[in-house]
């Protein structure tokens, strides 16, 4: 029975009990009477507990490191207001019997801190008291319940953030979820500080008014129980209430200190003390200016002459130390460009090295952005970028090749372009130094900023200062720095041209790496029954219509499966398409089992397949005032399912779905055309929208 209990609680976690086994402790003080050396004890530590609120405070980075805070600091007021309770019973039981009665450490601060005198004693505890409620406790609540507000407000921004960020592909789902929870932990926290600083107020009321309980109820029970004369009774029993006050209210302001650290902390990555040296001392032009005002007030006569002579000289020596290293900084740089070695002559031959090939995908950049894309300088951008290519690859089944990133003193200090294999598609200007918030379109309010439009999607936007951060995310603004504005444009535009950036030596590795775990596949396929170059143009036409390549399984088995009855590659591309229709309709009705769609008219379906069989299945000509008509409503439903928040959705007979797609293409670019043979059966359809019609 031993040995079983013995291993019990050999593997019981004791974390667990510390919580509960603290609040019977406070409780039992509150109830039973303790002996004085409990007393001591418990105020000591009280004390302790105090300070080592107080040094994490300091040393906390990140409000969220001492998340326990609020509950710590019911756990505080609690312990001290019951170490009242017990030490008040034992003061009036028994404080006839000299200023020893409460324990040592009541005595020491009774006698010892205030000398003795219960005035001196009274008006520094009123003091203690004052300073503790009107200026710590107050700022630090108000600064908790704008936090709080604040806090709440921005949520909506922040998630929204996140969304964009994960949508972008600059972060993964685990990191996307790690950020929610943060940003829900946040608001928890400064909600909870709210509430938990009332505690405090409470706690500097509840030491006013035990404090007065106790002079008077000693005082009566000193005369009238024990018979001590008036002046004894009154000396003895203001002395233990002061005392008992002082050792209760300094762990008090403490914890009030620490709380208002903690929640007037400002997140830069650095804790209290790095925060202060780093912002207060550290230039040289105010510390000069200082040490001057300081030395003149000084030389004025009856000034005391040493202290403010001293203090000058000693700012005035740390200003200009400050101002050597900054000098001896800068002239670092410049001695090292002397120092370079000289560039080798360069050789009078011409060879075909000198020939630089055309970069598939290319990123230039101003000056101003150089930090952005520096190795050296931990680049931002180089990350991102880097996520966009593993994100792309994980949604559309192949990698794009390499950015080349280069500066281009050509462009504007703020500017950048994307090029696609030499030519430019697209560029934009960003400023460095701030953050772009992008109205989604149902902001809150208005803020101060340069206005521009959002790069990749068109959207208006503002270039705020990062100081605005907090305040565009309360508005409802979506607030993303430089290096994400050019890494979601960048996206954007590969998703764009994927089916540019996919050559033949893409799709070579994409059948290498197949070959691994389908070799027989593979080389049944190619080259034996359809060329290299064949594969690429059906695996092309499926990116440009935004159909993933991914199950390149099921697609090299549907080429093999009917690359003996067709060479074309527009036939085999809408075989593959069949073939993933489960996919497709996934992609695009993730979450609908009903997919609501749009549907040509029956007459127009009917001259359309007419007209495709007179030509053979060369094409379709379609009369210019029932063209014009149909690219018109065609743009109109696209924005209508927009507006509804679907994705718009032609559905006609599968011989003419590819010329509908090409035909429909330039006048609605999100006009996804499928087929009927590309639905899968347990999908039900729904046409909420006809094309052609008269009406």
């Amino acid at each position: 029975m031993n040995d079983a209990l013995r291993n019990a609680l050999k593997f019981m976690p004791l974390k667990e009990f510390a919580g509960p086994i603290l609040i019977i402790l406070i409780l039992s003080m509150m109830i039973l009477p303790l002996p004085t050396f409990l007393l001591d004890l418990f105020f000591t530590f009280n004390i302790v507990l105090s300070l080592i609120v107080l040094m994490v405070s300091l040393y906390t980075v990140r409000a969220l490191d001492f998340a326990a805070f609020p509950t710590v600091l019911l756990m505080a007021t609690l312990l001290r207001l019951s170490l009242n309770v017990a030490s008040t019973r034992v003061v009036l039981m028994h404080g006839h019997n000299g200023p020893d009665a409460a324990g040592h450490v009541i005595e020491s601060f009774g006698s010892f801190v205030v000398g003795g005198n219960y005035a001196v004693g009274l008006v520094v505890f009123i003091i203690l008291v004052i300073i503790n409620f009107v200026v710590i406790t107050k700022g630090a609540g108000r600064i908790a319940e704008v936090g709080a507000r604040f806090t709440l407000d921005a949520m909506p921004g922040k998630q929204m953030a996140i969304d964009a960020d994960l949508n972008a592909g600059l972060i993964g789902e685990d990191e996307a979820r790690k950020r929610r929870a943060e940003v829900a932990q946040e608001a928890e926290f400064y909600g909870a500080m709210d509430g938990a600083s009332k505690f405090v107020r409470g706690d500097a009321i509840a030491g006013i008014l035990v404090m007065v309980i106790n002079i008077i109820g000693g005082f009566i029970i000193g005369v009238a129980q024990h018979g001590l004369p008036m002046m004894e009774a009154a000396q003895t029993y203001t002395l233990l209430t002061i005392g008992d006050g002082l050792v209760a209210q300094i762990p008090a302001i403490i914890i009030s200190t620490a709380a208002g650290v903690v929640v007037s902390r400002v997140g830069t990555g650095q804790d209290l003390g790095q925060q202060m040296i780093g912002q207060l001392f550290t230039r040289p032009e105010v510390l000069g200016l200082t040490a001057g005002i300081i030395g003149l007030l000084g030389l004025v006569p009856g000034m005391p002459h040493f202290a403010f002579l001293t203090l000058a000289l000693a700012l005035g020596a740390w200003a200009y130390y400050l101002r050597q290293q900054r000098q001896l900084a800068a002239t670092k740089p410049e001695a090292t460009a002397q120092a370079a070695p000289a560039a080798p002559a360069e050789s009078n031959e011409i060879t075909w090295d000198d020939i630089v090939p055309v970069d598939p995908l290319g990123l230039e950049v101003g000056y101003r952005l150089i930090p952005l894309v520096d190795r050296n300088q931990q680049g931002e951008l180089l990350g991102r970028i880097k996520a966009v290519r593993k994100k792309f690859a994980q949604d559309l089944g192949f990698l794009v090749p390499p950015v080349h990133i280069r500066d281009n003193l050509e462009l504007a200090p703020g500017a950048y372009r994307i090029t696609l294999k030499g030519v430019q598609i697209a560029g934009g200007e960003i400023h460095p130094d701030q953050l772009l918030a992008i109205n989604p379109g149902q902001v809150l309010g208005e803020l101060p900023g340069t206005p521009t439009q959002d790069p990749a999607f068109g959207l208006p936007a503002l270039w705020i200062s990062p100081d605005l951060k907090a305040s565009g995310q309360a508005l409802g603004y979506t607030v993303v720095d430089p290096a994400t504005v050019v890494a979601t444009h960048l996206s954007q535009l590969i998703n764009a041209h994927a089916q540019e950036l996919l050559g033949r030596e893409e799709v070579q590795h994409l059948l290498d790496h197949l070959a691994k775990s389908a070799p027989k596949l593979v080389e049944d396929l190619v080259p034996k029954l359809l060329p290299l170059g064949t594969v690429q143009k059906v695996l092309q036409s499926l990116l440009q219509e935004g159909v993933h390549i991914r199950d390149l399984r099921s697609i090299v088995e549907t080429l093999a499966d009917h690359a003996s009855r067709s060479q074309d590659p527009d036939v085999l591309t809408a075989a593959v398409r069949v073939a993933l229709g489960r996919a497709i309709v996934q992609q695009l009705f993730p979450a609908s089992a009903e997919l609501q769609v749009m549907a040509l008219d029956p007459n127009l379906e009917q001259i359309l397949l007419n007209s495709l069989q007179a030509g053979q299945g060369e094409g379709t000509a379609l009369e210019p005032g029932l063209a014009e008509r149909m690219l018109t409503q065609s743009a109109q439903a696209v924005q209508e399912f927009e507006n509804m928040g679907m994705n718009p959705v032609l559905v006609v007979p599968a011989p003419i779905r590819q010329v509908m797609s090409r035909f429909l293409r330039r006048a609605a670019s999100q006009l996804h055309v499928l087929s009927y043979a590309e639905i899968p059966e347990s999908r039900t359809v729904k046409m909420i929208r006809v094309l052609g019609g008269q009406g």
